[in-house]
């Protein structure tokens, strides 16, 4: 409290006292009990689980990342670009990631991570190996090439090439144009699991032999899928990518094509899995959580857990959709649910 010179001393004297009591009682306050409870928890570097329950325990899934799509048209000229200006040696791997505006890389959604990768006449995109999982999508390009573990295989527009993990691997174009494609990784897990080895090949390309695409048990040409899915009787069809015998193309990642006619849309669903999307042919929109996402052909587009989606094929137009998704791992790990499902069914006696 100030006090003023021009007062009598007394008065001065009085206020002086009143301060030093105010001052007094103020320093002397007790701290909330829970208050200070906190702070000598954090004080052992311990947080209680009361205050944070709600948000550890939510009623629904609540993940961090949001719906987003992303515009081929808008993306490629940067990715271009980047051809010209950025090299082979310089980049490794020339990719633009496609990064959720609520997360950083590697985040497409929180479980799955995508990128457009690109590779210039001539080029090689070195040989290396890693911990991940990857499924790629071409997108443009005839005269690229994949070296997956000593098979070179060629890459085709539509064709889905696994890179199973732990396989050493090299990508090239003897093409004049460009080869793009989509790639999808499990990157996302490796944050959480810190056990991600990658290892650089001592040459730029590992040994390989040429093999027959139609005959590499980690290749779905999309001829043959687009054939599977014609044949199939249905307005709304879907044809999963698959091993021989039946399996899923690996633990963490799946995928599958989807066939929806023109004017037509698929069943709306919510479900726990993740997943990314890609515009093979066609034009449309898909209704996520109210909102609707209009999309044309070699679009990606991402869903988060839980957010119900429905998909719409404009009128004259057939659509071809490819995702790739969480669901394996969650099935793996009893976390795979729909809203339609008989939640009495998921409790389980040991």
């Amino acid at each position: 409290m100030h006090v003023s010179r021009n007062i009598h001393p007394n008065l001065r004297l009085e206020l002086s006292i009143m301060s030093s009591t105010i001052q007094t009682k103020t320093m002397v306050v007790p701290k909330d009990p829970a208050e200070e409870l906190i702070s000598n928890l954090e004080s052992v570097h311990t947080k209680p689980l009361w205050a944070q329950m709600a948000k550890l325990n939510p009623p629904l899934p609540n993940p961090s990342t949001i719906p987003h799509i992303w515009r081929y048209d808008e993306i490629r000229p940067h990715l271009l670009r980047a051809g010209e200006v950025i090299s082979e040696k310089q980049a490794e791997r020339r990719v633009a990631m496609l990064v959720n505006p609520a997360r950083n890389a590697p985040h497409t959604t929180d479980t799955i991570y995508a990128g457009l990768q690109l590779v210039m006449p001539n080029e090689t995109a070195p040989a290396h190996r890693h911990t991940a999982f990857a499924m790629r999508f071409i997108i443009e390009g005839t005269g690229g090439f994949t070296a997956v573990h000593g098979r070179r295989i060629k890459m085709q527009r539509g064709d889905v090439i696994l890179t199973p993990k732990w396989n050493w691997h090299d990508h090239g174009n003897d093409d004049l144009g460009p080869m793009i494609w989509l790639d999808g990784l499990d990157l996302p897990n490796f944050v959480h699991y810190p056990v991600h080895f990658v290892e650089h090949y001592k040459e730029a390309r590992y040994p390989a032999v040429d093999v027959d695409t139609s005959a590499s048990p980690i290749v779905f040409p999309w001829a043959k899928m687009q054939d599977k899915l014609d044949r199939s009787e249905g307005d709304y069809v879907i044809e999963p990518y698959l091993k021989a015998d039946g399996s899923q193309v690996s633990k963490t990642l799946g995928g599958r094509a989807e066939r929806l006619n023109a004017g037509k849309s698929s069943p709306a669903v919510r479900e726990t899995a993740s997943s990314v999307y890609h515009v093979i042919e066609g034009s449309g929109s898909t209704t996520i959580d109210g909102k609707k996402v209009e999309w044309k052909k070699s679009d990606t587009f991402c869903i988060p857990a839980w957010h119900k989606f429905q998909h719409f094929a404009n009128d004259g137009e057939r659509v071809y959709l490819y995702r790739f998704d969480d669901k394996p791992m969650l099935n793996a790990l009893g976390f795979y649910r729909t809203e339609d499902t008989d939640i009495e069914s998921l409790a389980s006696l040991l």
